[in-house]
C-alpha cells in the first residue's frame, strides 16, 4: 500500500490517479496510523515553503513521518514541495525543512531571455543510477513549475539535473528518501514510467 500523505497543501487527486494508472495500491490519509502502515510513502506538495511546513507540523503527522522515513526506512517520494521539504530550509521562507536530506532551496537566479518561474516542460540528465530513473527514455521530458531549487550538500545526493539558466538539481535520492522538483503526475507517459517503478519496487 502505498500512501498519499494529506497535510493540506498537495495536489492529491492527480497523484492517485496516476499511481492508480501505475497500477498501485494507494490510499490519501492524515492518519499516523496509515503512515506507519504503509509499505511506501509520497508526499505531494504545491505552494510556499513555509506554509507547507506549517501545515505539515500542525497536522500531527511529523512524529510518524520521522519514524517512516528515518528509523523503518521504508520508501518515499517527495514531489516538488515535497521534496524540497526533505531538506533543511528555504530561502523562501524561515522555517525549518524535515532535515533528511542536506539540502537547501535556493532562488532561482534571473537570466535573461528565461522566466522564473520556470515552468514546463523539459528535459532531464541522469546523474547517478537511480531505481526510480530506470523507466526513463531518451526523449523523456518532464514538467516543472518552480521558482526555487534544490541545493544538495552532497553530491551524491544528486540523482539528476535539469538546465534553466543555471545547472540545478530536479532529483534526489539519499537510500530509502526520493525527491523529483518536477510532476511525475503531469508528465504523461513519462512520469507514468517513474511511478510505475516507485510502485512496483520492493
Amino acid at each position: 500500500m502505498i500512501v498519499i500523505v494529506n497535510y493540506g497543501v498537495g495536489n492529491l487527486s492527480s497523484v492517485h490517479n496516476m499511481l492508480r494508472k501505475a497500477g498501485a495500491d494507494v490510499m490519501v490519509s492524515d492518519q499516523p496510523s496509515d503512515i506507519l502502515a504503509a509499505d511506501k510513502l509520497l508526499l505531494p506538495g504545491v505552494g510556499h515553503f513555509d506554509y507547507g511546513m506549517k501545515m505539515l507540523n500542525e497536522s500531527g503527522l511529523r512524529d510518524a513521518l520521522d519514524r517512516f522515513a528515518l528509523e523503518l526506512k521504508k520508501p518515499v517520494l517527495g514531489i516538488c514541495l515535497g521534496a524540497q521539504i526533505l531538506g533543511k530550509g528555504s530561502e523562501e521562507g524561515t522555517a525549518s525543512g524535515l532535515g533528511w536530506i542536506d539540502m537547501v532551496c535556493k532562488k532561482i537566479p534571473a537570466t535573461e531571455g528565461l522566466r522564473v518561474p520556470h515552468m514546463g516542460w523539459n528535459k532531464i540528465q541522469r546523474v547517478k543510477p537511480t531505481p526510480l530513473l530506470d523507466g526513463m527514455t531518451p526523449d523523456a521530458r518532464y514538467y516543472f513549475v518552480h521558482s526555487y531549487y534544490m541545493n544538495c550538500a552532497d553530491n551524491d545526493d544528486i540523482a539528476a539535473t535539469a538546465q534553466h539558466g543555471i545547472s540545478f538539481t530536479c532529483a534526489l535520492q539519499r537510500g530509502n528518501i526520493h525527491g523529483t522538483q518536477f510532476h511525475p503526475e503531469k508528465s504523461l507517459r513519462h512520469g507514468l514510467a517513474i511511478m510505475k517503478v516507485f510502485a512496483e519496487a520492493a
